[in-house]
């Protein structure tokens, strides 16, 4: 796994720290590889999910540091999803 994909995964587990979730989650950031968020945690994964945002670096790192929104960036067209949300 990269570096970035290491630091990506560090800062997603601080930030869920404490949380529960009853889904899975897949980030694929484009050119880098993929983050899967579930009930066991955060890993680099490209397994299968129920729902995959999909994105840019650039794009992916924006929302993680909170100076894009989200929702914007869904509606813009810079992160795409795939599966249910």
């Amino acid at each position: 796994m990269s570096e970035i994909l290491n630091k990506a995964v560090e800062a997603i587990t601080e930030k869920m720290a404490g949380a529960a979730l009853n889904s899975s989650v897949k980030f694929k950031i484009d050119n880098e590889g993929s983050i899967v968020v579930d009930s066991e945690g955060v890993r680099g994964s490209d397994e299968e999910t129920e729902c995959t945002l999909i994105a840019s670096l650039d794009v992916f790192t924006q929302i993680l540091e909170g100076d894009m929104n989200a929702t914007e960036a869904y509606m813009t067209g810079s992160l795409k999803v795939e599966g249910s949300m």
